[in-house]
């Protein structure tokens, strides 16, 4: 076969389920919370969809691997069913006893309803999981809304988790199940892969397949025309990488081009697969690392920043920030000396007075400051909140820059005559990676949290996740559970954290900014301007 032509000791693009080529997307774990947050919260309809070959039966499988012991799950893989075949599929599943002599709905939800009555007397639950469910006729639907009805007097006694294309959303918004619709406690829709997804997702499923390291074989435009023509759906991608192999393969190749990805399209996808128009190719500044930038900027020409180049004299700074008499190199108005940085960070946040050391070991004003390091700009944008910059001044000594806010391309800071909207790319140069900023935690917060922890700060936690997820209860209260672990763990996979389950300060800091809880740029450019207005 082709895939020992390339190195590989299997073929890596089957479109069969195979555990071992589970690729998680952010999206796919962002969908796997929700439907976790579902079966954690009790009771009600989950609903999962998405396009066909997006990815729901890696969900499905990801759920069940996850599941707590105490669960009992029955499937339903043909919803072409009428009303009391699938409550006998259910029975069959749970492996409930039932008549066998053609006895109708209420023998079957009767003998249904006895079983998980028995099931929540000895603690377990019970979960319903009905795939494809987009075919369901809308009596069988309401026969499985009339399912949650069964209850005791504190909660529902089953879970039933609805998996379908994007139409199963619509016929649930129709008036007559309208009922179900408002029912439904956690909903997901899958959408494809975005370029990067794709990307990692090829790569992903080659290394599996044991691509020797420092082997491409799918240069970079090749992925970016896959993924068009693919749509991002790993099924199609699946599809139309085999197939281009096999013309590699054919035409003994080492590498995919893009003429074979284009012949491989028509072969899968037919003759009506367009062919795309050679786009022309962007770098994006802001995402990269900031010395790189400036360094390629300069060397460009593109830029003339000539402080950048030290002096023969050293450049001091003033207490105040400003540069000493006797510098010959003029400092920019941006760079401030530490101290100054700090209080002025402190104004933005608090109307107390302001403590000796804003970093100090005892929190002041509930505020508690944060020290973080990145190579990029993204991770400190992130943040949403004001920052101060360790800044290295022409002379390589230690200055600080106080950003007030972020624009797509540029800074707000605080500099010595007011604010001052300065380009990224002329930060960049002076930037060491380093950023300090401060923060509100939660009540009773004494460091990180984790499972087993028991306080009201967890409590807090819950409450911000079950917003986040747009959920009305949240997974918890005082205790970490491990379902709140697993919640984290997904987040902090998603937005490029330790994914340890444990809720720390940058764990915290971005749940703050993705809520809006952060400071936020346009309150601190209000407080910045009133601060800075004239006398």
């Amino acid at each position: 076969m082709y895939y020992k032509y390339f190195g590989l000791a299997e073929s890596p693009f089957s479109i069969s389920v195979n555990p071992r080529y589970l690729f998680m997307s952010p999206r796919h774990r962002d969908a796997l919370a929700h439907l976790l947050y579902g079966v954690g919260s009790g009771g009600g309809f989950i609903l999962l969809t998405g396009e066909v070959g997006t990815g729901k039966t890696t969900i499905n499988r990801a759920l069940l691997e996850q599941l707590p012991e105490n669960v009992d799950l029955a499937i339903v893989l043909n919803p072409a069913l009428s009303a009391v075949e699938l409550l006998a599929s259910v029975c069959d599943e749970l492996q409930i006893e039932y008549r066998q002599d053609g006895e109708g709905l209420k023998h079957l939800t009767d003998s249904l309803h006895r079983f998980l009555l028995s099931n929540h007397e000895k603690g377990r639950r019970t979960v319903l999981m009905i795939d494809e469910a987009q075919h369901l006729d809308f009596d069988v639907l309401e026969q499985i809304r009339l399912l949650t009805n069964l209850e005791t007097d504190h909660e529902k006694l089953l879970q039933i988790i609805l998996i379908g294309q994007p139409e199963l959303t619509e016929k649930l918004a129709r008036p007559e199940l309208r009922q179900l619709n408002q029912r439904i406690t956690a909903r997901y829709n899958l959408e494809p892969l975005d370029p990067n997804e794709t990307a990692a997702y090829i790569r992903h499923r080659l290394e599996v397949a044991g691509l020797p390291a420092g082997h491409e074989i799918f240069p970079r435009s090749v992925v970016k025309e896959i993924h068009r023509r693919a749509q991002g759906i790993p099924r199609q991608i699946n599809l139309l990488c085999d197939r281009a192999l096999m013309g590699a393969y054919g035409r003994k190749l080492g590498r995919v081009n893009r003429p074979l990805v284009v012949a491989a399209a028509r072969e899968v996808f037919g003759p009506a697969a367009k062919t795309s128009k050679f786009a022309s190719a962007r770098i994006s500044l802001l995402f990269l690392g900031p010395v790189v930038v400036a360094a390629l900027l300069l060397w460009a020409g593109l830029v003339q920043v000539d402080w950048l180049i030290a002096p023969a004299e050293p450049v001091t700074l003033t207490p105040q920030g400003q540069p000493a008499v006797s510098d010959r190199v003029a400092v920019p108005s941006w760079l401030l000396e530490e101290s100054a940085a700090d209080q002025r960070l402190w104004q933005l946040s608090s109307d107390a007075p302001p403590p000796p050391y804003i970093c100090g070991a005892v929190p002041a004003d509930g505020l508690l400051c944060s020290r973080g390091r990145s190579e990029v700009w993204e991770p400190v944008i992130n943040l949403r909140s004001p920052v101060i910059l360790s800044m290295q001044t022409p002379s390589r000594f230690s200055a600080a820059t106080l950003v007030v806010a972020f624009g797509e391309s540029f800074a707000w800071v605080w500099g010595r005559t007011g604010l001052e909207r300065i380009e990224l790319v002329e930060l960049a140069g002076a930037w060491r990676g380093e950023y300090t900023l401060l923060w509100r935690p939660p009540p009773a917060w004494n460091g990180p949290l984790a499972v087993g922890d028991n306080s009201a700060a967890v409590a807090v936690v819950a409450q911000l996740f079950a917003r986040f997820d747009g959920q009305p209860e949240p997974l918890t209260g005082n205790l970490f559970t491990p379902a709140l672990a697993e919640r984290v763990t997904l987040f902090q996979s998603d937005h490029g954290l330790k994914a340890d389950g444990v809720v720390g300060e940058q764990t915290m800091l971005r749940l703050h900014a993705v809520l809006g809880l952060s400071q936020n740029f346009e309150p601190a450019m209000q407080r910045a301007r009133w601060l800075t207005r004239s006398p």
